[in-house]
């Protein structure tokens, strides 16, 4: 019944060692047996057991101050404290304070023994089961949860797109921004979860490019400055359109739409802010869309070279770039390049 539990008795006398496994053998318990109660508990603290027997009288170590040491590495295996001492009710108080679970008498009555070691492998065995059952929840949490941030990533790259769409040049750029914007984070020391916000979040930086006429959006040549006012417009219209959300992605994604064309120096837009008035999640961003913007085809201008595109985020340090995170961009060049190869544009 109970083939898959694992005992171990500690006793160091074989004579009480064997009548054990024999007594165990008729529930199907495996049974380990150890006569060194050092050797039994170097075991026992490095291994899962289901069920431990101990001997109270034992040379180097009592079956108390064995208990005492096996409860540090495992609360809640049961433990049976077998004794020929009787009538000894403060021994049965230490052991019990010490952690066990049952206390038997030598010599070991074979139907009590029975009863009680069933019952205590059916509260091992049940304990087991509850604990499985609670891993498979988690798991499935786990899954549901990832599978939800998965979707919810489609959507978000989706909305991201809905304002690149009418522009066939575009490709994967908001997807390299992404992996740019991960990357740098990463590289800068954010937390996991900051890493995770800006990846999910940056596609979205250009969402408001949505209430732009696509006679700007479109124009080849250079805009009037009526026009280039209109276009300057957009991250206000994305925060706008991302502000008062409970999804954190999105609250970063409206912090990103809003700063990623500020300027280190202040010569930004909407606000002109300068430094480390522009969130960071803008400054990330504002490199890794100005990179992908040079070597991307647009409308107006043939794609650079990808040395001549590094080579710019470098001079722009301190002007349009954040010192500290331009360098991160260009010491992670090789990560740069296989970005950009991943998600080259067909």
């Amino acid at each position: 019944m109970f083939s898959k539990l694992q005992a171990v008795s500690i006793d160091d006398e074989e004579i009480n060692l064997l009548i054990i496994e024999k007594l165990a053998e008729k529930v199907g318990l495996k049974v380990i047996s150890y006569s060194d109660p050092i050797a039994a508990y170097e075991y026992v603290k490095d291994n899962e057991v289901d069920l431990i027997f101990v001997d109270y009288m034992m040379p180097k170590l009592n079956g108390v101050e064995l208990i005492e040491k096996i409860r540090r590495h495992h609360q809640n295996i049961p433990i049976v404290m077998i004794t020929s001492i009787t009538g000894n009710e403060k021994l049965k108080i230490d052991a019990i304070e010490a952690g066990a679970t049952e206390f038997l008498n030598k010599p070991l009555k074979g139907s009590e023994f029975l009863a009680r070691i069933t019952n205590l492998a059916n509260l091992r065995y049940h304990q087991l089961l509850l604990k499985d059952k609670a891993l498979l929840l988690e798991e499935e949490v786990k899954k549901a949860t990832e599978n939800l941030t998965k979707r919810e990533f489609e959507t978000l790259i989706i909305l991201g797109n809905a304002a690149e769409y009418k522009d066939p040049e575009t490709g994967n750029h908001v997807s390299r921004v992404a992996h740019y914007s991960r990357m740098l984070a990463m590289s800068l020391g954010m937390s996991e979860q900051d890493q995770d916000n800006i990846y999910y979040a940056s596609p979205l930086h250009d969402v408001g490019k949505i209430g732009i006429p696509d006679s700007i959006l479109l124009k080849p040549g250079k805009l009037t400055q009526e026009e280039w006012e209109t276009m300057q417009t957009h991250p206000t219209i994305g925060y706008e359109m991302l502000k008062g959300s409970e999804s954190p992605f999105l609250k970063t994604g409206a912090i990103i739409a809003k700063t990623h064309h500020e300027k280190y120096d202040g010569s930004g837009y909407p606000e002109g802010l300068k430094g480390e008035e522009i969130h960071l999640f803008g400054r990330i961003v504002a490199i890794a869309d100005v990179f992908d913007a040079l070597m991307t085809k647009r409308p107006y201008k043939e794609p650079w070279e990808f040395d001549k595109a590094l080579q710019y985020v470098s001079d722009e340090k301190g002007k349009h770039f954040d010192p500290e995170v331009a360098d991160h961009f260009v010491r992670n060049v090789a990560g740069v390049q296989k970005i950009s190869n991943i998600f080259k544009d067909m």
